[in-house]
């Protein structure tokens, strides 16, 4: 019973309702409504208190952790035609950029269809003075959302594998079939970094916030492409990572403890540089 209860903690992060980025969204959201001014905090309800215009009941939206996942949410959302109603957003979750060649954003982003691109048009929109009632509260739940793709490695940069997921992976003793390298750090690494040390979602001192949120969104994308670079393809190509993959990997349990603190970084700084971009536009 013991084996399989813990086999089972193991596969329940990655069944469809509690995808990590499920909880790791809510959990960079999270601090940021703990890290933006209280102006900012007031006007984020007051823009999530219109959700109903979304239209979207299946997906709700109410406060800061359902609309950081609402992205993810409304993508199986078909019209009465059949059709994606989120379709046109499907490239906006993510950016392939070449982990093993320079850095090249611009061709990633070909008319702003990639995170980082994203991640300034929704928080523009949020900011116009213009920008109606429903497009706000959409903009904000996509940033909401955006944010914490760009600081999942994966989302930023791979080597033409499709963010990691064709790269089959197994984590330490645990190999489902199903285990590619995008879903370790998806599921069960991403569960052990957010629960490891102390709890993340908290008030920062503000020099730690400034230092953390240092830099735009371009520099916080070039740097989750090099972690991506550094930690997730390194690791799981024993130190070379642009060696040619196999095809499949193992994290060890040396492994998986070095990384985690990486990811856990990572899910502070989206955090604390989304909590920024909320002052930002709505401070």
């Amino acid at each position: 019973m013991f084996r399989f209860l813990a086999l089972l903690a193991l596969l329940l992060p990655l069944a469809p309702a509690q995808a990590y980025w499920e909880y790791g969204h809510e959990t960079i959201a999270r601090i940021a409504y703990a890290n933006v001014r209280p102006a900012t905090r007031a006007a984020i309800r007051r823009v999530l208190a219109d959700q109903a215009l979304l239209g979207t009941p299946e997906c709700p939206a109410g406060d800061v952790a359902q609309a950081s996942y609402w992205a993810d949410c409304v993508k199986p959302l078909k019209d009465a035609a059949g059709q994606s109603r989120f379709g046109y957003a499907y490239a906006w979750h993510y950016q392939n950029v070449d982990v093993c060649r320079p850095f090249d954003r611009t061709s990633a982003c070909i008319d702003g269809n990639c995170v980082s691109a994203q991640v300034e048009r929704q928080a523009a929109l949020l900011r116009a003075p213009d920008t109606t009632r429903a497009d706000r509260v959409r903009a904000l739940a996509f940033l909401l959302h955006f944010a914490g793709d760009l600081h999942q490695p994966l989302h930023a940069g791979d080597k033409s594998d499709r963010g990691g997921n064709d790269l089959a992976a197994a984590y330490g003793i645990y190999a489902p079939k199903r285990f590619n390298i995008h879903s370790v750090w998806d599921g069960p690494l991403a569960e052990r970094a957010i629960t490891s040390g102390p709890p993340l979602v908290r008030r920062y001192p503000a020099a730690t916030r400034a230092r953390l949120a240092a830099g735009d969104v371009a520099s916080w994308s070039r740097e989750s492409w090099q972690v991506s670079h550094d930690a997730v393809y390194a690791s799981a190509l024993g130190g070379d990572a642009c060696a040619p993959s196999p095809a499949r990997v193992t994290l060890d349990d040396a492994t998986v403890a070095r990384l985690a603190p990486t990811l856990r970084d990572q899910v502070l700084k989206g955090g604390l540089r989304l909590a920024k971009l909320l002052d930002r536009a709505l401070g």
